[in-house]
C-alpha cells in the first residue's frame, strides 16, 4: 500500500509520523512524505523528530522528497498544505491518483471538495476536518502541545465505497477518527471559528484573547459568525443552533496571546496567506446563495486594502 502525506507541517508532520510506525511491523507498506527547504534536509538526514503528548519518537518514511513526481500511484492521500497552496498541489498530484485513490484534505475551509474535484475527477474525496494543536519547532521537528488529534471525516458522496483502507490504517497507526453521515456540518462549525476569528484578528491586528475580550471586535467576529451560518443554512448544512456561544467558549480556552494563522501569514512580508479560503469564500458563498454578509465584505475589504498598501 502506497501512502502519501503531501506538506509535512503540524498537521501532516504529526500524522505523517504516527504512520511510519508501522513500517517497522508491515514490509508491503510505503510512507511518503513530500516536504521542502530546510525542513525536508533535517527529515532525510535524521528522520522527522515527533514531539507529542506520547513522547518523542523519530520518525522515518520510505522517501521524503519535495517532488510529487517522484510518487507511484497512490492508495491514500492525505493533503495537509495550506490552502494557497492547493491548486498547485492537486495538478500535480493527479497523475498519481488511480479511480481507488482515497484523498483526506486536512485543510481549513468549506469548499475544499470542490476545489479538489475541479481537478481531479477520480479517486474518492472524503469531507475532512481535524482538530489538533501542532506546528513546527524547527527545522526536522514538529510539536504538539493541544488538542487531540481527531480526524473527522464522511463519505465521498459521488461514491458508495466506503473508506475502509483508510479507517484500518488509521485504527493500526494508533490516529484518532470518527466517522460522520454528516461531516459538513464539522467542517462549518470549525470553519465559523477559523473564518471569524482570523478575519478579525488579522484586520484589527488583535490576539484571539483581545478580540474575546474587547465588546467591539468581539461584536464583529459574532455578527460575522452570524452571516456564515446563514450561509451554511441556505447550503442546507445545520450548524448547532449554539454555535457561536459554543465558539467563544472554545476561543477562551486558548492563550491570550494566541495569533491566529492567518493573521501570522499575513503579517510576513513576503508570504501567501489564506485569504481567499477564509473571507473570499465567504463572499462567493453569500453571493451564490443570497446571503446579505456586509460584516464580512466590510472586514475583508479592509484586510484587501492594508495588503495592497504594504
Amino acid at each position: 500500500m502506497n501512502i502519501a502525506i503531501i506538506g509535512i507541517g503540524g498537521v501532516g508532520g504529526y500524522f505523517g509520523g504516527k504512520l511510519t510506525q508501522l513500517l517497522e511491523s508491515d514490509k508491503s507498506l510505503k510512507i511518503y512524505f513530500i516536504a521542502r527547504g530546510k525542513h525536508l534536509e533535517e527529515i532525510k538526514k535524521n528522520g522527522l523528530i515527533l514531539d507529542s503528548s506520547e513522547g518523542i519518537i523519530v520518525c522515518k518514511p520510505t522517501l521524503a522528497t519535495d517532488s510529487i513526481e517522484e510518487l507511484p500511484p497512490l492508495d491514500i492521500c492525505i493533503i495537509c498544505v495550506k490552502g494557497y497552496d492547493l491548486e498547485n498541489v492537486v495538478k500535480r498530484l493527479k497523475p498519481k491518483i488511480t479511480d481507488k485513490t482515497i484523498i483526506l484534505p486536512l485543510l481549513n475551509g468549506v469548499d475544499v471538495c470542490e476545489r479538489i474535484r475541479a481537478v481531479i475527477t477520480n479517486g474518492i474525496v472524503l469531507p475532512a476536518c481535524v482538530y489538533i494543536g501542532t506546528h513546527i519547532e524547527k527545522p526536522g521537528t514538529v510539536a504538539q502541545r493541544g488538542g487531540e488529534g481527531t480526524i473527522i471525516f464522511g463519505n465521498d458522496p459521488l461514491h458508495d465505497e466506503g473508506p475502509d483502507k483508510l479507517v484500518e490504517i488509521l485504527a493500526r497507526a494508533g490516529i484518532k477518527y470518527k466517522w460522520t453521515s454528516e461531516p459538513y456540518v464539522e467542517i462549518w462549525s470549525k470553519f465559523i471559528f477559523v473564518a471569524s476569528y482570523g478575519l478579525v484578528t488579522t484586520n484589527y491586528n488583535k490576539t484571539i484573547g483581545e478580540v474575546t475580550k474587547s465588546k467591539e471586535l468581539a461584536g464583529y467576529a459574532k455578527d460575522i459568525m452570524a452571516e456564515i451560518m446563514a450561509v451554511a443554512a441556505k447550503k442546507n448544512v445545520n450548524v448547532p443552533h449554539t454555535l457561536i456561544k459554543d465558539t467563544f467558549t472554545k476561543a477562551k480556552a486558548f492563550p491570550f496571546e494566541t495569533k491566529t494563522s492567518f493573521q501570522r501569514d499575513y503579517e510576513t512580508p513576503g508570504k501567501n496567506d489564506e485569504r481567499d479560503f477564509l473571507g473570499g469564500a465567504v463572499i462567493r458563498l453569500g453571493r451564490e446563495t443570497g446571503v446579505k454578509i456586509p460584516v464580512t465584505e466590510s472586514i475583508y475589504a479592509s484586510i484587501l486594502a492594508r495588503k495592497t498598501m504594504q
